[in-house]
């Protein structure tokens, strides 16, 4: 599986079982936000550990993610983050918008 969801009580961890989060894994990882959102899912806990790429198109989910989490009073989270795809989220400016911790526990002190 690409993704990995771990249902909590106040929080769901999503994990991104890929190398690369691009335009071919992208409009999976915003269909699953998209399906959990409407389960109720409002604290989410993005794992991107094994991911060592971002395009455009994984900055946008990544979007997604934040935005369905903020519409419902929540937070994304994520963790993990491989120094490339830091850099992507930082020249992008999204560093200031996005909440980035390095581990699951600091994830959750956080929500």
């Amino acid at each position: 599986m690409i993704f990995t969801i771990d249902k909590q009580a106040q929080y769901t961890v999503v994990k991104v079982n890929a190398e690369m989060l691009d335009s071919t894994i992208s409009p999976g990882l915003k269909s699953e936000l998209v399906i959990l959102s409407g389960e109720g899912a409002k604290n989410i806990i993005l794992d991107l550990s094994s991911t060592r790429y971002c395009d455009s198109s994984g900055l946008s989910a990544i979007l997604v993610a934040n935005r369905l989490c903020k519409n419902v009073n929540g937070i994304l989270v994520l963790i993990g983050i491989q120094e490339a795809v830091n850099k992507l989220i930082a020249i992008s400016q999204l560093d200031s918008i996005l909440t980035i911790t390095p581990t699951l526990e600091d994830a959750v002190k956080r929500i």
